[in-house]
């Protein structure tokens, strides 16, 4: 059966369903049981949150919603760690591809955000960012946080250009949340490397000059509250910014690469904190399970 990623038609949201089995029919998630609706090959398009993980937190347009796998059958308390496989790594997938997912709510003690009773269906979400941590138990648990998709902005119409069928080129409007960073400091690490990147040295080359990116060891912004400093900042190209923002490698605190092949290009003028170097590691790099997305 294809995957649908967005809404079903008929179902609008906040429709209410009595059971899971109810839910499945519809379409607007298939499973029955299981909380992720995915593959790790295609992504996920919806996900069930009704208080079963201890580390969820549901803040009504924003959740932090954790990834299947390591608890037990009998007791449903975590008893090992998560792996970035199967229903995971479908919604880190998603993630990567800005897939909306659809969220269902249950209705539990945990949530002011869930219903009554039932299940509600409560629009669509996207996947703005997941990493890895020690859970409530001591176990290694994904969490990824979701963002509410706006009906403002989910309610536009594409619009088509006037040309033949076969060429016709759909135009999606989106919309892009960022921090707000420190500019003088992005120029600041761009200048100090040439514009070259620290993992290839390439220096892309635009019509309107040199192009770099300034990463962030540390994320910016809530969970991470990572610093805007200099010492929190690599140079990077388009390319080795996102592997390093989604674990492709991360860099050990003696400075060698783990993930990929090649070295790290260090300025004598750029000191770069163990201590991110490390979160960056523990929370976003999986070596055990690292993926070519």
């Amino acid at each position: 059966m294809k995957r649908i990623f967005g809404e079903i038609e008929g179902f609008k949201e906040g429709h209410q369903f009595n059971n899971r089995m109810e839910i499945s029919i519809s379409g607007i998630h298939r499973p029955p049981q299981a909380g992720i609706s995915g593959s790790q090959n295609e992504g996920a398009d919806s996900i069930v949150i009704s208080g079963g993980y201890e580390d969820d937190k549901d803040f009504g347009n924003e959740i932090i919603y954790t990834g299947h796998g390591g608890r037990s059958n009998e007791t449903g308390k975590q008893v090992a760690d998560q792996q970035l496989t199967r229903q995971n790594l479908a919604l880190a997938k998603s993630c990567l591809e800005g897939l909306p997912i659809r969220v269902i709510r249950g209705r539990h003690k945990g949530s002011k955000f869930g219903p009554d009773e039932g299940y509600r269906y409560d629009g669509l979400y996207l996947i703005e960012k997941y990493w890895k941590k020690k859970g409530k138990s001591g176990y290694y648990v994904f969490l990824f946080k979701l963002i509410k998709i706006e009906k403002s902005i989910s309610n536009i119409q594409n619009i088509v250009e006037e040309s033949p069928e076969e060429y016709q080129t759909k135009r999606v409007s989106t919309q892009v949340q960022r921090i707000i960073r420190n500019t003088q400091l992005s120029r600041k690490i761009k200048d100090l490397y040439n514009y070259k990147c620290q993992i290839c040295n390439t220096r892309i080359e635009t019509s309107s000059g040199y192009y770099a990116e300034a990463a962030h060891i540390k994320p910016l912004g809530s969970p991470h509250n990572g610093p805007d400093v200099i010492e929190n900042l690599l140079c990077l190209c388009p390319n080795h910014h996102v592997m390093f923002d989604f674990g492709g490698f991360s860099i050990l605190p003696n400075l060698d690469i783990i993930g990929i092949e090649g070295g790290l290009t260090v300025h004598k003028k750029h000191k770069i904190s163990i201590d991110y170097l490390s979160y960056h590691f523990e929370h976003f790099y999986d070596e055990r399970n690292k993926k070519d997305f």
